[in-house]
């Protein structure tokens, strides 16, 4: 298939006039100029690199920790119809059981895949975190870091983890992320942490922060705290969620600024409210409350989000990050911290054909394309 006429975003995310030719499920060439038997005409369209979303519990009334392949399946259908080619369905802090039985149905889904979004692998946020920065969480689960038990979680899951979250003020953090850090991606979350123990832990071997900002300490010119340690360090990657209610636009502007895109991974953190109206719903066993499409506890925590990625870049756009920028770090950055970047996350010959189709002047989607397939 050759798609004709469209501004695309290039290998280097440099918005560029060029034809794109598939075949099968690769890119097979971008240029210009080109020619096939079968071509789309994309005059007034941008063409996109397919988003990637590393960090989601659930959508359209599923959750990962359903522990059910149709809930994943449900949510893959979804995603592909908001923009998103590949996601890692997420855990919560809930009970050792039910994050087993969630690993081997995410493992399932791997196995025989979905219609829609692929699944990259299982992110699992929790059960390693701090009880005081719990948020969402449910307290009576938290535990300590277990790098035994993390092993077998890694067994569970047929090795389909690619991103543990820990908080490395906890008893045993260090041999935890020394150990874990072979397998997979290691991230400070839901931390108490001072920029002091986040710089060690950095150094140790976590190099990605959870939902920055949010579930840890804030920034202060005399206690800098994770977000500090962040920003001085040159190898962290940060998760933003960027619906203009967990972060300020002006905190995600002087992120972006900061970090640039390629260390900065644009998440959604949706739950299971994601893509339903207002109401009450659920979250890791807890009742959620919807009102606005901003989702807390009874008590006014913040409860994950109702977002998807494709309103993200949206949204970041609409606060003053250039649309390349935005792109790229609900793309290629997230590709590249589970370590998929090899294959998708940007437009060039040889990686899998995912791909969005924006209207150039509203940004809102026409197609999503999913190795070389139209998803929606």
């Amino acid at each position: 298939m050759l798609y004709k006429n469209a501004q695309l975003l290039d290998g280097d995310f440099r918005l560029v006039q060029a034809d794109l030719r598939t075949e099968n499920d690769r890119i097979a060439e971008i240029g210009q100029n080109l020619r096939d038997e079968q071509e789309t005409d994309l005059t007034g369209c941008l063409l996109l690199p397919g988003l990637v979303d590393i960090h989601i519990h659930g959508c359209v009334g599923a959750d990962t920790c359903d522990a059910d392949p149709q809930a994943i399946r449900k949510m893959a259908k979804h995603l592909a119809a908001c923009g998103v080619t590949a996601f890692c369905p997420t855990t919560m802090t809930v009970s050792e059981e039910n994050i087993r039985a969630a690993l081997r149905a995410v493992r399932a889904v791997m196995d025989a895949p979905a219609e829609g979004a692929s699944v990259l692998g299982i992110n699992m946020e929790g059960p390693y975190i701090n009880a005081e920065k719990r948020g969402a969480q449910k307290e009576e689960f938290v535990c300590t870091p277990n790098l035994a038990q993390f092993y077998s979680f890694w067994e569970d899951s047929n090795k389909s983890i690619k991103l543990v979250d820990i908080a490395p003020e906890c008893t045993g953090a260090d041999a935890f992320i020394r150990g874990a850090k072979e397998l997979c991606t290691v991230s400070i979350a839901h931390t108490e942490a001072d920029y002091e123990t986040a710089s060690q832990a950095f150094r140790t071997g976590i190099t990605h922060a959870t939902h920055l900002y949010n579930a840890m300490p804030g920034f202060n010119h005399r206690a800098p705290g994770v977000v500090g340690a962040v920003f001085d360090s040159n190898t962290v990657t940060a998760e933003l969620i960027c619906d203009g209610f967990h972060i300020h636009p002006a905190a995600l502007r002087i992120a972006f600024r900061q970090l640039g895109a390629k260390r900065i991974c644009v998440i959604s953190d949706s739950m299971r409210a994601a893509g339903q109206p207002d109401g009450v719903s659920e979250l890791g066993g807890q009742t959620v409350y919807v009102k606005n499409g901003e989702a807390r506890l009874a008590d006014g925590t913040i409860a994950g989000s109702t977002t998807n990625l494709l309103k993200e870049v949206q949204n970041l756009v609409a606060f003053g990050i250039p649309l390349p920028d935005a792109v790229r770090a609900a793309s290629l950055t997230p590709a590249s911290e589970v370590r998929e970047d090899r294959t998708r996350g940007s437009l060039e010959p040889g990686k899998l054909a995912d791909m969005i189709i924006l209207d150039k002047e509203t940004l809102a989607l026409r197609q999503t394309i999913g190795r070389g397939r139209v998803l929606a």
